[in-house]
Parts: structure tokens; C-alpha cells; sequence
């Protein structure tokens, strides 16, 4: 399964627009983060190894939204740290759908049944609650007993509220295929969630844990096993067709790292999401003064293992858009 369809539509014409205005280069979605601070300390991650007086930052409603509006995109991921530790999260939420803009929110659900009445079920929003495997894997993941059944609890809330409900979840080298397809046909099939998106761990530098990062060929293997016997097409899995066969080593692509930038709370990250080598102020200026061409697959060495969906979704979408083929399976598959 691909993109809903209305996302699908509202992303293609301004697919169009971009080409019409022959931009080259220009965000699909934008990553904004809030803050930094998390309830959790998963293994992977290392967002609260910042400083306490930047953990304790809040972003206010009016940069986060003036930052989404510079950019232009039309897809919002409100992230962190955890979002919802910030007091006006569900204003920021509002503001962003009064744009037009789809907007899904990321968390790891332990705060959700607290919040969830300032938010309200809407076409254009989804919660993104983070599972990272089965109830063991999960909780071993985000260092914490207890949180995968707060999750799974959060997830029946928020779906019998009316809500849609997506999963992000991170595989590592510890996870097998069977790991996979034990934790994708329980939010499928058990817990019913509306999306599901998939990643292999990417290495970031202030993880706790550096030892579980999977390289391109362990990544390949890993997913096409995973995806055999016709698993892949009943999964409702949140991607375009073209970056689920870049999962298994069916397509090879160039990351396009501009495409899904990250706004926080020092300014737009580069070069991307996963990697922090300066901050600018604008999106224009991020595009003006990165220097992209050195960075990517045999370019910078910390790129050479990633597969991550932050960088080459972008370029299945473009691909897709591109391929009157592919655009048709994309509109059937979603």
C-alpha cells in the first residue's frame, strides 16, 4: 500500500507547481522540532544528551509555523524530543491544519492519553507513535519497562477517538526478518493502525548505543526476507512502492537530503536530519549555502551505511512523479 490517497493528490500537484516554477531543489516535508526534551532515553537516539538549558527550550507557536510557512511544503512532522512536554503543541497543530498542511505528530504515546482531548480527529492530521518491535524489543529499545503496553493502550485511545493512527518504527542489526513481520502483522492486523512507516537505524553521533547500525547489504537482506511470500502488499505500510524496493536492493537511488529538512530550535540542521554540521536561519539560506554535492554514498563516509526513509523517500517520491508507471501504481497502491 502507498500514500492516502488525498496525500497523494495534495503532493502531486505541488509536484506540479515545483516543476512548472522549474525549482530544483525544494521541501516535500519538513521536520520541526519543538524541542529537544523526551520522558524516554532510547538507545538510538541521544536528543536529551543536550545541554540542560537546551533541553529546557521551548519553541514558540508563531517561529514554528513562520519557519513551515517560509519553506513552503505541504506536509508537517512535528517532532522532538517528544512533542507533547510541549505546553502549546496541539496550538502549533492547529495553526499548521488552518494552512492546509498535513500534519503527523510524532511521539512515543506515554504522554498521549493526557493530551488527547486538546487535539481533535481531523483528514489532515495523524498521531506517529513509535514502534520499535514487540513488547520485550520495544522496551529494551527506549531503555524503559512498561512503555510498549502505554503505547498499544495510547494507539486504542486515540483510534477509537477517531483519530488516524500511523507507527514509525527503527529496525538495528539485533533485528531479524522475523522480528519484522511479528511487529508489522500486529499493527496491522491486531492493532488496525492506519499507516505503518519503516527504517533502518541511522548512526547518530550522541546514540548511546553505536553497536546496532545496519550497513546497505545487511539493510537489503534484512527487508527482502522480510517482505517475502507477498507480506509487503498487505502490510499498510506509509511509503511510496519505489523506496520499499530501495529497501530490498530492487532500485539503488541518491539520497536528496534538501527534501525533507529539519527546523529546530538552533535553526535549520545541515545537512540533513540525521547529520548537524551547522545551523542557518532560512530555508533559503540552508539551500543557498550547503554545500550538497559532498555529501551522499561515497561522498562522506557517514553516509555510506544509510538507508534511512528521511533521505531517500524524496527521491522514490521525485522518481515516482517523474514515471507515468509508477505514478499509476502509486494512485492503485494507495
Amino acid at each position: 500500500m502507498g500514500l492516502p490517497l488525498n496525500l497523494t493528490v495534495k503532493m502531486g500537484s505541488y509536484l506540479l507547481k515545483q516543476k512548472l516554477l522549474r525549482r530544483e531543489k525544494f521541501p516535500l516535508i519538513v521536520e520541526v522540532e519543538p524541542l529537544f526534551a523526551c520522558n524516554l532515553a532510547c538507545a538510538g537516539c541521544g536528543k536529551i544528551q543536550h545541554p540542560a538549558s537546551v533541553l529546557k527550550q521551548r519553541m514558540p507557536v508563531e517561529q514554528a509555523v513562520a519557519a513551515v510557512e517560509e519553506s513552503g511544503a505541504p506536509m508537517v512532522s512535528l517532532a522532538g524530543g517528544e512533542p507533547l512536554m510541549h505546553p502549546q503543541i496541539d496550538e502549533i497543530t492547529r495553526q499548521l491544519l488552518k494552512r492546509g498542511k498535513f500534519v503527523v505528530l510524532c511521539t512515543n504515546a506515554v504522554l498521549l492519553p493526557k493530551h488527547i482531548h486538546k487535539f481533535k480527529p481531523h483528514r489532515n492530521f495523524a498521531w506517529m507513535v513509535h514502534i520499535d518491535g514487540l513488547q520485550e524489543r520495544h522496551d529494551e529499545s527506549v531503555s524503559k519497562d512498561g512503555v510498549f503496553d502505554q503505547a498499544v493502550a495510547a494507539i486504542k485511545q486515540a483510534k477509537a477517538a477517531g483519530f488516524q493512527v500511523y507507527t514509525n518504527s527503527t529496525f538495528f542489526n539485533n533485528d531479524s526478518p522475523q522480528d519484522i513481520i511479528e511487529v508489522l502483522d500486529y499493527l496491522n492486523d491486531e492493532l488496525k493502525v492506519d499507516r505503518m512507516q519503516i527504517s533502518p537505524g541511522y548512526a547518530y553521533e550522541k546514540a548511546p548505543d553505536q553497536d546496532r547500525f545496519l550497513g546497505v547489504e545487511q539493510t537489503r537482506q534484512l527487508f527482502k526476507k522480510a517482505f517475502g511470500d507477498g507480506r509487503r502488499k498487505k502490510w499498510r505500510l506509509n511509503h511510496s512502492a519505489l523506496y520499499l524496493d530501495f529497501l530490498e536492493g530492487k532500485r539503488d537511488f541518491e539520497c536528496t537530503p534538501w527534501a525533507i529538512p529539519s527546523y529546530s530550535l538552533k535553526g535549520w540542521q545541515k545537512p540533513c536530519y540525521l547529520m548537524a554540521d551547522g545551523y542557518t536561519q532560512t530555508y533559503q539560506e540552508l539551500l543557498d549555502t550547503t554545500e550538497w554535492d559532498k555529501y551522499g554514498r561515497g561522498k562522506d563516509a557517514r553516509c555510506d551505511n544509510c538507508m534511512a526513509h528521511c533521505g531517500y523517500e524524496p527521491t522514490a517520491v521525485l522518481a515516482t512523479m517523474s514515471s507515468l508507471r509508477e505514478s499509476i501504481r502509486a494512485v492503485t497502491a494507495g
